[in-house]
């Protein structure tokens, strides 16, 4: 495992714990050369999940891409990195958990949002007004209203 400060290949294990329901292991390293220490986290490989986009094209899951629109979202906003963190591994055990080879972007989505709504409204709305493609201030409004109101939006 490479040092990501420093590049150097000679990283010892000081410390590991089962996470997430005892699938996957996380592991605190040290880099011999720096000194500075860093988390990696060891999952078991299994088949990809195949995500099926609006427009019905599948594409191999990318964690990547929940974390770009999360940050999107996030920009500016009070939301620590560790937040922002476990709020993508969250959504990943979730959508894991589901135990299913094809996953509709749709239910990411909402997976998605649910969490952001919990954490901060203004990212909530960012991330939603993205994913919903709202095309009007008509259609913004009504999902702020519904947010100040306390409505499920929807599929809630």
């Amino acid at each position: 495992m490479k040092c990501p400060y420093c590049n150097n290949e000679n990283t010892k294990v000081i410390d590991s714990r089962p996470v997430e329901e005892e699938n996957s292991i996380k592991r605190r390293r040290q880099c011999e050369s720096c000194g500075k220490r860093f988390t990696t986290y060891e999952k078991i490989d299994s088949i990809p999940l195949i995500v099926i986009k609006k427009d019905n094209n599948r594409v191999p899951y990318d964690k990547s891409k929940i974390e770009k629109g999360v940050l999107m979202a996030c920009h500016k906003r009070p939301i620590s990195a560790k937040q922002i963190d476990d709020l993508v591994n969250d959504v990943e055990t979730e959508i894991f958990n589901l135990e299913i080879k094809e996953i509709p972007s749709t239910v990411i989505g909402e997976i998605v949002m649910d969490k952001l709504r919990d954490i901060d409204e203004v990212a909530y709305v960012r991330f939603a007004s993205v994913y919903r493609e709202f095309k009007d201030v008509n259609t913004f409004m009504g999902e702020l209203k519904k947010l100040l109101n306390g409505t499920p939006t929807e599929n809630h």
